[in-house]
């Protein structure tokens, strides 16, 4: 018996890391599928007829084991994984895919949960149990129950495909981040970066036992060097660089890949009746519907786009003055905005970083989730970690009372994917009158501390983690009875709401005063900094939204039409981008092929989910600002309403009891500067 199929022996049952072995993996996915079909069998077997009881919520309970051991591989296959754990990842999809098939598409059980449903009238259950019935019910006819057997087939063969390739696709940009160095040698091309980049580039250089400095595809490092480096060629190589990955004709090409999964949700979307693999996914959205999406993008690119182009002009205008360059290109849109930011606002973030040192940002958020919902955090030193830096806190509401473990990971590493995440490693649910908190982690990749400094983040990092922690929150103070209810497991163009409206108090001075201290002098961010950072927020907000747009409509272009036609996976971009482009193409360049977020993590059809939840989160902020914003009466209906809420109710019933109406899109125009 593994540690892995049975109750871990831990302090408030966390993983013990230290004792799982990569061996242990695939014997223990093998024995908790076994166990959870068991499971399934009794209810199936079940001699009663059945109730909400004996089939809803028994169904809802069942396979916790293989959850728990679910949540801790998968985390860990992004946040530290290896070529071994790829392998076994490569191994046990398809198990998990066939099981989760071979839930859905079981007619017994469909027919005991039908008979519950059909009786839904007259069961007289809590809101939260009538969501459940319903979830489930869609979950069997929404994925095949209804199905003929040969129809049942196919969609299991597409369900394996498709998450086979979804985990390629990853593994292929991982490697292509890993695979690029740019090694300089001579110092005068280092002209224009800071201290801290250069410094960090020296000590990885030196970790591979190389001269000179080393620069890579992560964030940490690219983003930097594309931002602040004089030679135009270096950056025009590194950019290529990174919007090549995965599309070099290599053995890490996803070209394929994104087709056949286009392709595949299509046939799967078909399948099950509908006619798009969006009109499959936004019916259980707030958005409803492709149509509904599409408009929300381009009433707002109305909006952007002039804002956008004049945003574009001045920054071509202001390039040609300084350095005489007649026609922007993509590598030069970060370095130029940097030196005009600079020339409007005398803000930069090398000005900005020494009041960010991590560890105080932290405990900013930290300080401020006390003030707003009566928060405590604790390090602690006797839960375990996965990795040497991770810190770990016990988290405790005003009464003492254990609310939730969080794990903090903040530095890039080999086995770790680019980007920023929050996942948990156990979900909140009540069981038995027993109310199990959840292991909530928050995975992002800043700077390193180096030799002579801490860990400094730009304010664009200092963003970066309120997000993360917003969705954090939304998992801690979770408290619902079902686990798929709980937490982040709400509609995803629901889910950036708690995330996006946390970045708000990066932007209030008297937030910024608890935590924006100089690392040396304890001195608090001087004000002028702060009405900077306030005033250029909304600096080329036109072209960021644009980008957002573009991104949205590219995912709606793969997904809410026929892909079978498409055979140039760059001409259809290319396509899609139309409406949106301000830079000239670059030939060598692709985006979709490494568009993790709709092609390997779960967006697809999403996408504008982030613009939709920034609707949510400019007028909720509003709420705050006019009450205040540390206002505790505000902060708990928030927290009653929609952090702890998870997926309940629906949505927009949550978002009208916090805040009394319909969000309306001023909110967000005004503060983007739109109107």
């Amino acid at each position: 018996m593994s540690i892995l199929t049975q109750k871990f022996n831990t302090k408030h049952n966390t993983a013990p890391f230290s004792q799982i072995k990569l061996a242990d993996y695939q014997p223990a996915f093998i024995e908790n599928i076994a166990a959870a079909k068991a499971e399934i069998d009794a209810i199936i077997n079940n001699p009663e007829a059945p109730t909400f009881k004996n089939t809803i919520e028994a169904l809802e309970f069942s396979g916790n084991a293989l959850d728990r051991l679910s949540s801790i591989f998968f985390n860990l296959n992004s946040a530290e994984t290896s070529d071994e754990m790829q392998k076994i990842a490569q191994e046990v999809s398809p198990l998990l895919t066939e099981f989760s098939n071979d839930i859905t598409l079981n007619e017994d059980l469909f027919q005991r949960i039908k008979t519950v449903y059909e009786q839904k009238e007259s069961l007289n259950l809590s809101p939260e149990q009538a969501t459940l019935l319903d979830k489930k019910f869609k979950s069997f006819s929404r994925n095949g129950a209804l199905l003929s057997e040969d129809k049942k087939l196919k969609l299991r063969e597409i369900d394996t495909e498709l998450a086979k390739l979804k985990l390629t696709f990853g593994e292929n940009v991982l490697a292509e981040t890993n695979n690029y160095q740019l090694h300089i040698t001579n110092e005068s091309d280092l002209a224009g970066l800071p201290e801290g980049t250069v410094e960090a580039a020296k000590s990885l250089a030196k970790s591979k036992e190389l001269d000179g400095w080393i620069f890579t595809l992560d964030f940490p490092s690219y983003i930097p060097f594309v931002t602040y480096a004089d030679n135009r060629e270096l950056r025009k190589e590194i950019a290529i660089a990174a919007g090549k990955k995965a599309f070099q004709g290599n053995e890490f090409d996803n070209k394929e890949i994104t087709l056949k999964i286009v392709k595949l949700r299509f046939e799967r979307a078909n399948l099950l009746g509908y006619e798009t693999h969006s009109h499959f996914v936004l019916e259980e959205r707030m958005a409803q519907n492709p149509d509904k999406v599409k408009s929300f993008l381009n009433d707002l690119l109305t909006k952007a786009k002039p804002a956008a182009e004049k945003e574009f002009a001045e920054l071509t205008a202001f390039a040609k003055e300084i350095d005489g360059i007649d026609q922007l290109e993509k590598w030069d849109g970060a370095y130029y905005s940097e030196k005009l930011k600079q020339k409007l606002f005398n803000l930069d973030d090398e000005k900005l970083k020494p009041y960010f040192q991590l560890e105080n940002v932290l405990n900013g958020a930290f300080t401020i989730a006390g003030k707003l919902y009566g928060l405590t955090f604790t390090e602690v030193f006797d839960i375990e970690k996965y990795h040497e830096e991770v810190t770990t806190y016990e988290v405790k509401d005003e009464f003492g009372e254990l609310v939730s473990i969080f794990y903090a990971d903040f530095f890039p590493r080999k086995g770790k994917r680019n980007g920023a995440w929050m996942t948990s490693f156990k979900s909140q649910s009540i069981k038995d009158g027993v109310n199990e908190r959840p292991h909530i982690s928050n995975v992002c990749n800043f700077t390193k501390p180096t030799e002579t400094k801490p860990s400094l983040l730009t304010f664009n990092e200092v963003t970066t983690l309120f997000h993360e922690f917003g969705h954090g929150l939304h998992g801690m103070l979770a408290n619902t009875t079902y686990p798929s209810l709980s937490g982040t497991s709400v509609y995803w163009d629901f889910v950036e709401l708690p995330s996006q409206v946390m970045e708000n108090w990066c932007y209030e001075p008297e937030a910024l005063a608890l935590f924006a201290k100089h690392y040396q002098t304890g001195e608090i961010i001087p004000q002028e900094y702060v009405e900077k950072i306030k005033e250029s927020a909304s600096f080329q907000e036109g072209m960021a939204t644009l980008r957002q747009l573009s991104f949205g409509l590219l995912d709606m272009a793969f997904h809410s039409n026929n892909p079978t036609e498409i055979k140039d996976i760059k001409a259809f971009e290319k396509t899609a981008f139309e409406g949106t482009t301000l830079y000239p193409d670059v030939a060598e360049n692709c985006m979709s092929v490494s568009f993790s977020h709709i092609f390997q993590g779960g967006y697809s059809s999403g996408y504008y989910s982030y613009k939709w939840a920034e609707v949510l989160d400019a007028d909720a902020f509003e709420y705050f600002q006019q009450e205040g914003i540390f206002n505790k009466k505000v902060a708990t209906k928030f927290k009653d309403n929609i952090l702890s809420k998870g997926g309940t109710e629906l949505p927009m019933e949550l978002y009208k009891r916090f805040r009394g109406q319909e969000p309306k899109p001023d909110a967000l125009l005004k503060r983007a500067g739109l109107i």
